[in-house]
């Protein structure tokens, strides 16, 4: 398993409600502890402490900005591929030194082996997609690019009253656009600098902002209003806390996929999105072998938990062909990184010689 598990931790019912805060709701303030703790009704000490709390018990994983990938020009998609299984996790950890491959899954099914991958503004995705097949001796690999966005929100109702068949709202910042061709936004080079900082765990100190604002040589008003003109250009989705979710309690995690028909795309896409424990919803290319057009990500306390929505789902909508695909084993899941030097030392390591001898 990759990342830090460590024994659960109990945590009381104000510990929940904060973690919830921190994930829905977190304010892009001078004092965002303060704002929070007046907003629960304990001290600003109270909340910091408590978040560094969780955060050592591994249940907290980090606080940042949550920029939208697609928006900053990086071209990106789903993978699976059909890895032999004697060979699946050499295949793993040849993928995972992709810097663009944020998250790699085991899961139970042919196409056994689950990956998402990202690409800097300009260069050619197939390019790396083909290194990363030839590399880790897939027999097949199948491209399955968003095509339409319904929901992209991970929230974990650490309360755990949040029904299987509970309804949520769509917020629009999870249903960002998404396009085939995105163009890189015009960033100037402190708005680099503030991406690749502002990507980073924010500090646990009462004037957090401050802290990076003085890192990148400016002030702590002009920091947020960098971030504030990032949200309204919609090039970040918000500014949130990313649990540990095996740590936080949610052991299992399922992927549903659905054949929903051509026509009721429109109509039940949207539907499956309203679903509260759904936190990601899209609709994907087909395949002669792959006739599954909407995705369902669904996390769960426990396997029962993740059938039950899957279940209701389906009731929901009567779409009776799916096939309900489990996590076996993570192999990788960070957050992704932008404008870092781990890009050019990968292309130069796996695609410069190819280019050069062209």
């Amino acid at each position: 398993m990759t990342g830090r598990e460590t024994a659960a931790m109990e945590l009381t019912d104000a510990d929940a409600q904060l973690l919830n805060a921190v994930q829905w709701s977190f304010p892009l303030d001078a004092a965002p502890y303060a704002v929070l703790a007046e907003r629960l009704g304990i001290t600003e000490d109270q909340v910091i402490d408590r978040l560094r709390a969780v955060k050592d018990a591994g249940v907290l994983r980090q606080l940042s900005a949550i920029f939208d990938t697609r928006a900053l020009g990086y071209t990106s998609a789903l993978i699976a591929a059909k890895v032999d299984a004697d060979r699946i996790d050499d295949a793993a950890e040849v993928i995972n030194q992709h810097p663009g491959v944020s998250h790699n899954y085991k899961r139970n099914h042919d196409y056994n082996l689950w990956y998402t991958l990202a690409v800097p503004p300009g260069q050619d995705f197939d390019a790396h997609l083909d290194q990363l097949h030839a590399a880790s001796g897939a027999r097949v690999t199948r491209k399955l690019p968003t095509l339409k966005l319904y929901k992209i929100g991970v929230k974990l109702d650490m309360t755990g009253q949040t029904a299987a068949d509970a309804k949520a709202e769509v917020l629009e910042h999870e249903r960002p656009e998404r396009r085939v061709d995105m163009e890189a936004p015009d960033l100037s080079p402190l708005e680099v600098a503030t991406i690749q900082l502002c990507q980073e765990d924010l500090p646990l100190v009462p004037r957090p902002f401050a802290v990076q604002a003085e890192r990148l040589g400016i002030s702590e008003s002009e920091l947020l209003a960098i971030l504030a003109s990032f949200t309204e250009r919609k090039l970040m989705r918000r500014f949130a806390a990313v649990m540990n979710h095996r740590n936080a309690g949610f052991k299992a995690n399922a992927m549903g996929v659905w054949a929903v028909p051509e026509d009721d795309l429109d109509a039940i896409g949207p539907q499956m999105a309203g679903f509260a424990a759904v936190s990601h919803c899209y609709r994907r290319p087909t395949y002669d072998d792959w006739p599954y057009t909407v995705f369902t990500m669904v996390h769960g306390r426990s396997a029962r938990d993740c059938e039950a929505t899957i279940e209701a789902i389906a009731s929901e909508t009567g779409v009776d062909e799916y096939t309900l695909l489990w996590s076996i084993k993570e192999y990788k899941k960070v957050r992704l990184r932008y404008f870092t030097p781990e890009w050019s030392e990968w292309n130069d390591a796996h695609l410069a010689p190819t280019a050069a001898s062209a």
